[in-house]
């Protein structure tokens, strides 16, 4: 889109490890530890174990570090034995100085000789091994009484050297088989864990979001409400006769909030609570998906009541095939055993079972049915209220300038989802740090809103033609939008370019729309053609710039005749039929129009758009003074807000600018 960026009215809403220190942290293993063996569940097992392990010694870790040191203490020795090589004498030397009866005491030690002088000193030399002190001093004519002589035993020394350099090859051979061993028994306990499932176990406190973090859905609440109260108080449904839903479906766009829903019950749900994403169940193993589907509800019936969370489940609960085209048939057989686990021949008690998707259309008739999901809580985006409520748990823990309009912003951001609100106010607090601001004022909420829904801005090299035919064509969108009745004013006006715009006309709708007239509509698509009929008034010319405009026009004029039945046709259905069989499975019929008459509703297309950019044209001729001045503004200022736009419209302004 060069020019229109129109945001639609839609309802909806946005959609724990553990923390320890010294003590307190051994304290929170040994509770934990206590509560996965209550759930009997192996993953949340192992990740104790591998907790616990950061406190206690490992014995084969220990061995492993004496056989290191063992084998890296002979390098000092080494250095040392080198540095005190260069401080000895030969033995020659010692026997000249025992004559001239300077040495006072010989330490023997083996072959090495530890001499010590009269004047205190010492120093070191070595003899043949075979041959002893007393022989050599005989030898050299030295009377052995002449010095004092003591040998060491290293008799003891040498027994344990020679034993231990004996039975390090055994030592050494018995570790490796060890690890092998210890290996191979790993990689049978992988295998044997593909079975297994991988939820992850929520036990009580451990997730601190609860319903009071989810605004915007008070219905969806209120539902999930009753899930947890049928959990914590079940006498209370069964003394009426009411009996636990089986399972609760959450549907609706991304971002609107279903896993933060989940999330919310997880925290508030006093039972064990197990999260898993549909795409965990599939493995490059045949078998898997659906023993980890058994694995899963045996672990959670073994602690009922609890809670299991399937997270995307149309990754396995896809439509299952006719039979005469290609199937997956793992994923079949994995949802083959959730359907009999939800409501097969042996029933299944306190157990429920929550799943999240957002394309509820591919979804198995069989797995909607009552009795396996009981419920389907739709999630819609938020309307004004549920944005204010939104907003203000996004702004906790962020520093906003006093006077901030919240009910302003939350007209301002018709169409956001719960996910756009907080990442809009993520952003505006980037941008106030980026300019080193101490508080988030509105200028950095309203550029954040612009950047969410348009993206950021893009400085690009134009030339003055471009610029201008940038300025007419958004003029050309607001100029029609001004003379439009039934549209919402102009927001903002910018031939800035973002994301993959080169300008933007901004509407935001005034209020939520449930529904849309065809006045309205045929208005809308005036609008968007706008753009293209400044260009052509003004340059005589048509450009790729209303490429977009041009498309979004046709789409609303094609659901105008085909889905709306706002045309001469009337009202008939004429676009692709789903048709249900005796068997319950839909079958996707593409057309089921005559030639004749789809040429038709073509030809009753392009009349709503020619008569739409007629009208556009029209209104821009009449009002070719104020298209001219609202350009050249543009091309001056190159933004312009929604009251200065309205100003330059205005009688008075017009009046003296002519002039």
């Amino acid at each position: 889109m060069r020019g229109l960026k129109s945001i639609k009215s839609i309802k909806g809403i946005k959609s724990g490890g553990l923390k320890s220190a010294g003590a307190n942290q051994t304290n929170e293993v040994k509770v934990l530890k206590g509560e996965a063996k209550r759930v009997g569940y192996p993953e949340q097992e192992k990740q104790i174990r591998e907790m616990k392990f950061k406190w206690s010694f490992n014995p084969i870790n220990i061995l492993i570090w004496i056989l290191i040191i063992f084998f890296l203490l002979p390098v000092p020795l080494s250095m040392l034995r080198n540095t005190a090589s260069e401080q000895e004498k030969p033995l020659s030397v010692i026997l000249r100085e025992i004559k001239e009866e300077k040495v006072k005491k010989i330490i023997v030690e083996d072959s090495s000789l530890q001499v010590f002088y009269q004047d205190g000193s010492q120093t070191l030399s070595h003899k043949e091994p075979t041959e002893g002190l007393v022989a050599t001093l005989k030898d050299a004519g030295i009377d052995p009484q002449s010095v004092e002589i003591k040998v060491k035993d290293t008799s003891f020394g040498r027994l344990w050297n020679d034993l231990f350099m004996n039975l390090m090859p055994v030592i050494g051979m018995g570790l490796l088989f060890y690890f092998l061993m210890r290996q191979a028994r790993g990689a049978q306990d992988m295998l044997m864990g593909f079975g297994r499932s991988k939820a992850r176990l929520f036990a009580k406190g451990k997730q601190k979001i609860t319903f009071a973090d989810v605004a915007g859905v008070p219905e969806a609440k209120k539902e999930l409400e009753e899930v947890v109260d049928f959990l914590k108080h079940p006498k209370k449904y069964q003394a009426l006769g009411a009996r636990t839903p089986k399972g609760v479906l959450l549907i609706g766009p991304p971002g609107c909030g279903k896993t933060l829903l989940a999330k919310a019950v997880a925290g508030e749900a006093n039972v064990p609570f197990f999260s898993m994403a549909g795409s965990e169940f599939m493995e490059m193993l045949v078998g898997v998906g659906s023993a980890r589907m058994r694995d899963l509800f045996a672990t959670a019936k073994k602690n009922a009541p609890s809670i299991i969370f399937v997270d995307e489940i149309e990754a396995i609960g896809r439509m299952r095939s006719l039979g005469i085209v290609g199937g997956h048939d793992e994923r079949e057989q994995t949802l083959n055993q959730m359907l009999v686990e939800m409501d097969g021949f042996t029933p299944n008690d306190n157990v429920i079972v929550m799943a999240a998707s957002n394309r509820p259309d591919l979804l198995d008739p069989a797995l909607r049915r009552p009795g396996r999901f009981d419920r389907t809580v739709v999630l819609d985006m938020p309307d004004i209220e549920g944005r204010k409520a939104i907003l203000k748990i996004h702004a906790k823990g962020k520093p906003f300038i006093p006077k901030v309009n919240w009910d302003k912003v939350a007209k301002r951001t018709v169409g956001f989802s719960g996910a756009d609100l907080e990442n809009m106010l993520n952003e505006a607090a980037i941008l106030a740090a980026r300019t080193n601001g101490r508080k988030i004022s509105l200028e950095d909420i309203e550029e954040a809103a612009t950047k969410v829904k348009l993206g950021p801005q893009r400085k690009r090299l134009q030339t003055e033609e471009d610029r201008r035919m940038a300025a007419y064509h958004e003029a050309g969108h607001a100029i029609v939008t001004f003379f439009s009745p039934q549209m919402d004013p102009i927001h903002r006006i910018s031939i800035v370019a973002r994301g993959q715009t080169l300008g933007h006309a901004l509407i935001v709708p005034q209020r939520d729309r449930p529904h849309e007239t065809k006045t309205r509509l045929l208005e809308e698509i005036a609008v968007m053609l706008g753009g293209r009929a400044a260009e052509q008034l003004e340059f005589k010319e048509m450009t790729t710039g209303a490429a977009n405009d041009i498309n979004q026009a046709t789409k609303v004029a094609r659901q105008m005749v085909v889905d709306f039945g706002m045309s001469d046709l009337g009202p008939v259905y004429w676009g692709p039929q789903w048709e249900m069989s005796e068997t319950g499975r839909s079958f996707y019929e593409p057309t089921s129009v005559s030639p004749q008459m789809q040429s038709e509703v073509d030809t009753a297309i392009k009349k709503i758009v020619d008569r739409a950019y007629k009208q556009a044209l029209k209104i821009l001729k009449k009002n070719k003074k104020k298209l001219d001045l609202v350009a050249g503004e543009l091309l001056e200022k190159e933004t312009l807000e929604g009251e200065d736009f309205e100003r330059l419209m205005s009688t008075d302004f017009y009046a003296q600018a002519s002039i």
